[in-house]
């Protein structure tokens, strides 16, 4: 027996002895045997070895921490394995003065790379990115893939983790990643969001807990940028319980009838009367008010409520047209937004025609308006299809936001697109600024060769109005001719803006001599 393995019998229990320090055992255990029993003890030894050296790895392999036992690969843990891990070394940590944290990881556009690059490239990403950080890390630290770029990581510390190793951690794992990836001749550069959860910063630390924590920091990380990197706190925490609690009381103020439909008019700038209303969406809560939509917004959109939203839209725009005619008001259209998940909806053109059908309306009654952005970064067959067929349909096409995008010319016209609405970025101080006349005019220009109309958007005064009207936009909207309004208030105000119409001289410089 060497001085080592004599050394380790000595100051280690059972357990944690190594299967090499027991082989070398061997050789003494026959001679011994032998000596002993003759022949009989040599073959006992000979064929009880094995036996007893099997049995000798199970137990050791059930009395190590989990955040020792295995080598296997990235791929073969998944996220319920990371947290029997947590869970094992945080309940140990007592007696062992071991501590871990969790990471979680993002490969930032992920979603965008796969349109680019196909599922096959991507699934050979993962795989890379699996290795490099296989390798950057030590071994007894864990790495599981969840899919879609997403990795989870967990590394041990002593009783306690600080705030700077976690960081060095992940500017370590930055820097591994930021090599570029060669796919058939074609350098791919990655970044990755990070968050993590350290287990002092977690309430009642648990495995599921901390992982979900780390989630909470990653979805924060997210929120700034590629490459950002969030720690989990309290303030994290707090956010995130204000958004669920948002979520549940949108969900509930669809259903309740609480969120409707405001209607915001548009003129023409020739005749000065009314061309439509764009439906807006406002959230009335009995307790706090109206809610703005710069805080329901993104909690539908977390939520995948847009879809029901724009139901809800849709169906109380229909009803307002329907009243507006049998009130003898000549309202030609009303314009309703339509998400990115409504447009991704294959049935979304039947049902359109059927709620039209439903409410005995015209197609051309029906403006549909989608963000410059939606058709500027799509690659979607399916929402190309669905406005196409929304065009086709009868429905008029309103480009939103047109000039904060980068849609082509071909885009414009592959999706059929009826009418440019002019951001209102371009339209401020279009009466006094020469620059802005100068986009506005470049933007006309184009607008009638490709045989298109065009509305201004918030438009706030007679100036602006007047200016724009001059350079030959044909429709206006804003604060300067009307603010959102409930349905209850559009009679009045249509009954007050036709008198005017009838004493006041017309602003537009297209008006019939």
């Amino acid at each position: 027996m060497d001085r080592d393995t004599l050394a380790q019998f000595r100051t280690q229990p059972l357990g944690q002895l190594g299967l090499p320090a027991l082989l070398s055992l061997l050789p003494a255990a026959g001679v011994v045997a032998f000596w002993v029993m003759g022949v009989t003890g040599l073959y006992a030894v000979a064929l009880g070895a094995p036996v007893v050296l099997a049995l000798f790895a199970a137990y050791q392999r059930q009395s190590m921490p989990l955040s020792a036992k295995s080598d296997t690969p990235a791929q073969d843990i998944h996220r319920s394995d990371l947290i029997a891990m947590l869970d094992t070394i945080l309940a140990d940590r007592s007696k062992t003065g071991l501590s871990a944290a969790c990471f979680l990881l993002d490969i930032d556009d992920y979603a965008v790379m796969r349109d680019r690059l196909g599922v096959r490239a991507m699934d050979e990403i993962d795989r890379r990115v699996r290795e490099r950080l296989s390798t950057s890390l030590r071994r007894s630290d864990r790495i599981a893939a969840f899919g879609a770029g997403q990795f989870g990581l967990i590394t041990g510390f002593g009783p306690k983790t600080d705030l700077e190793g976690m960081l060095q951690i992940t500017a370590r794992i930055q820097r591994t990643l930021a090599e570029p990836i060669v796919l058939s001749g074609t350098h791919v550069h990655l970044t990755v969001s990070i968050g993590f959860a350290q287990p002092e910063r977690v309430p009642s630390a648990t495995g599921a807990k901390m992982m979900d924590a780390a989630d909470a920091a990653l979805r924060e990380a997210n929120n700034y940028g590629p490459g950002s990197v969030r720690a989990y706190s309290p303030e994290i925490h707090r956010k995130r319980v204000a958004a669920t609690e948002m979520i549940d009381a949108f969900r509930d103020a669809l259903e309740l009838g609480q969120v409707r439909p405001w209607f915001q008019p548009q003129i023409s700038t020739d005749t000065g009367e009314i061309t439509g209303f764009e439906a807006l969406a406002r959230w009335t809560n009995p307790e706090k008010g109206m809610i703005p939509p710069s805080e329901f917004l993104p909690a539908a959109e977390a939520a995948g409520l847009l879809e029901r939203l724009g139901e809800v839209m849709l169906y109380h725009s229909l009803t307002a047209l329907k009243a507006w005619d049998r009130s003898g008001l000549s309202v030609p259209t009303v314009g309703v937004n339509f998400a990115t998940d409504e447009l991704r909806n294959p049935a979304l053109v039947d049902k359109i025609a059927w709620e039209l059908d439903r409410f005995d309306l015209e197609p051309k009654r029906l403006t549909v308006e989608v963000l410059e952005n939606v058709i500027a970064d799509s690659t979607d067959d399916i929402v190309s299809r669905n406005i196409t067929g929304l065009s086709n349909l009868g429905c008029c096409i309103d480009l939103d936001d047109f000039g904060t995008g980068h849609s082509s010319i071909t885009n414009i016209r592959r999706f059929s697109v009826t009418r440019l609405k002019i951001d209102r970025s371009f339209v401020m101080r279009v009466d006094s600024d020469q620059e802005q006349q100068r986009m506005v005019a470049a933007i006309l220009t184009m607008a009638e060769r490709l045989n298109l109309e065009t509305l201004a958007e918030g438009v706030e005064s007679g100036s602006e109005h007047a200016m724009l009207s001059q350079l030959g936009c044909g429709h206006v909207q804003g604060y300067g001719i009307g603010r959102p309004m409930p349905f209850e208030d559009t009679l009045a105000w249509m009954a007050q803006h036709t008198a005017k119409l009838a004493v006041a001289p017309r602003i537009g410089g297209h008006a019939a001599e």
